[in-house]
């Protein structure tokens, strides 16, 4: 299914999102819907008849990309075209921040769809700002001297809602995405996979190191890999060699100028969260 999107585009080099989109048409088939806010994806869905998709693709507004699922998902159920996955691509920006409230609201209504996050931790499209989900520490625009504030956590707010099928991710471990989405897929309701995509511009790294970064913020137990189906979570991607988290902080010039105090937070936020994982995973 390579042929469904073109071969040359004008994201970034190194770009995690571009790797993602070509992850979803393989995995999903020429029977998909894509929509884009307005975000580093909105690149692929282009302008007029300008674009990097050879599926329908359409872009929302940046706040309402998940009533745009709701929308397009009701129509095909009056069709009767459960052959046609509908899906969501939008970084966390449109995600954690403006589209939270039609991303909660669509859950709710238990629309059928699947939205994909790809998290770069910033407003990366507009100008590198902080968003919700960027970490403590981190340097954006407007965090010059690094985010005070620890990441928002959006897949534990859905996890609330009840939402049938949520999932985190990593570019660095392609394969389990694409493992994820295919069950995502055949869901009937909302679906959710929360996908860390490096950012070379924005997290300041060689583009080279996407995937590195992408396995060691695994490997760090910062980023946990897990599944929940109907609430049940297991994970995906067992640490037991746990690496240094200074390794992945000193490949990004974003974190500069963090301090000894904020990494000790990351590290122990992290080990806190991935054994909460562990005594809440399904044996």
């Amino acid at each position: 299914m390579s042929d469904l999107i073109c071969k040359g585009t004008t994201t970034c080099e190194g770009c995690g999102m571009e790797l993602l989109a070509r992850s979803i048409v393989e995995v999903l088939g020429k029977n998909t819907i894509v929509l884009t806010p307005p975000s580093c994806s909105a690149i692929l869905t282009g302008f007029g008849d300008q674009t990097c998709w050879r599926i329908p693709a359409f872009q929302s507004n940046l706040e309402n990309i998940a009533a745009y699922c709701s929308g397009i998902s009701t129509a095909l159920e009056y069709q009767k075209r459960e052959d046609v996955y509908v899906v969501a691509l939008a970084g966390d920006g449109g995600t954690v921040d403006i589209g939270l409230q039609a991303l909660s609201g669509a859950v709710e209504r238990g629309h059928r769809f699947i939205y994909i996050c790809y998290d770069n931790e910033a407003y990366m499209n507009t100008g590198i700002q902080r968003s919700g989900s960027t970490p403590i520490g981190a340097w954006t625009t407007t965090t010059p001297g690094g985010k005070e504030e620890s990441k928002k956590n959006i897949v534990e707010m859905l996890m609330a809602q009840g939402i049938p099928y949520i999932a985190t991710a990593s570019v660095g471990y392609i394969d389990d995405f694409k493992r994820k989405l295919d069950k995502a897929k055949d869901v009937n309701g909302p679906t959710y996979i929360h996908v860390l995509s490096p950012c070379p511009p924005g997290w300041r790294y060689e583009a080279r190191e996407t995937i590195k970064l992408g396995r060691l913020a695994v490997d760090t137990k910062l980023y946990p890999l897990f599944e929940a189906i109907d609430g049940d979570i297991r994970i995906t991607k067992k640490v037991s060699k746990v690496k240094d988290i200074g390794e992945y902080l000193k490949l990004q010039g974003r974190f500069r100028n963090i301090t000894k105090e904020q990494i000790k937070s990351l590290e122990v936020d992290a080990a806190k969260y991935y054994d909460k994982l562990v005594e809440m995973e399904v044996e």
